[in-house]
């Protein structure tokens, strides 16, 4: 694209962009299990398997202060019965809207399948203990910069934060086992997820899990 284009134009080149240029995988809804997780995880090992870049890479959704949204892309950290598990700094942008709004929304998308993911629900904080152990699984790196406890803000002077961030690999360097209290492991417990494989006939299949109790039902939803 080059400078001047206008909006026509631009409509037109995206309307031109291939999507689901693969072979894509079938997807039998009558045939899915009775639990999510096991059908997410089903989905995942496929990406994996198949070599999708990031596959464990996700969107996570929330709302502000004043209800507007926010979204970033985030590593999933763990799944079970509990529900997805994200991990955050309790006083980052998503930890602050997480204390006053306590529900949140992922997306996961593996385009080399056309198949997509959502889910949404309550936002719980795990233990310490858990967001400790989280904490101490990542980089020296990752972990200075979560002590520095500046994420988002203005950034004014990388010579500042390039020597903030040596004193504290410094800090870890000396002591390793040093963990950020404000490092939180967040669970989402969903209240529903939905799986949507894609179509090249644009007849997109969409299975939606919502709870009902301990237990799931299963509805198909129009593409």
């Amino acid at each position: 694209m080059e400078d001047g284009d206008h909006g026509g134009t631009v409509r037109a080149w995206l309307r031109g962009i291939e999507v689901f240029a693969g072979p894509l995988p079938e997807f039998e809804p009558e045939r899915a299990p009775a639990d999510p997780v096991r059908l997410f995880l089903s989905w995942l090992s496929d990406a994996v398997a198949d070599g999708v870049r990031d596959p464990h890479a996700m969107t996570l959704s929330t709302v502000d202060e004043a209800g507007d949204p926010d979204a970033r892309v985030l590593i999933l950290k763990g799944v079970d019965t509990s529900g997805w598990q994200f991990a955050g700094h309790r006083l980052s942008p998503k930890g602050h809207q997480l204390a006053v709004h306590p529900r949140a929304a992922l997306t996961f998308y593996w385009p080399e399948h056309g198949r997509q993911v959502r889910l949404r629900g309550p936002v719980t904080p795990a233990s310490a203990q858990e967001g400790a152990a989280d904490f101490l699984g990542r980089s020296a790196t990752a972990r200075a910069e979560s002590l520095l406890a500046r994420q988002s803000q203005y950034l004014t002077d990388t010579a500042e934060r390039d020597h903030d961030l040596a004193k504290a690999l410094a800090l870890i360097d000396k002591d390793p086992s040093l963990v950020d209290s404000a490092w939180t492991l967040y669970t989402l417990a969903p209240a529903e997820v939905e799986f949507w494989q894609a179509a090249k006939s644009r007849v997109h299949t969409r299975l939606r899990y919502e709870r009902a109790g301990d237990s799931w039902q299963r509805f198909q939803l129009w593409s």
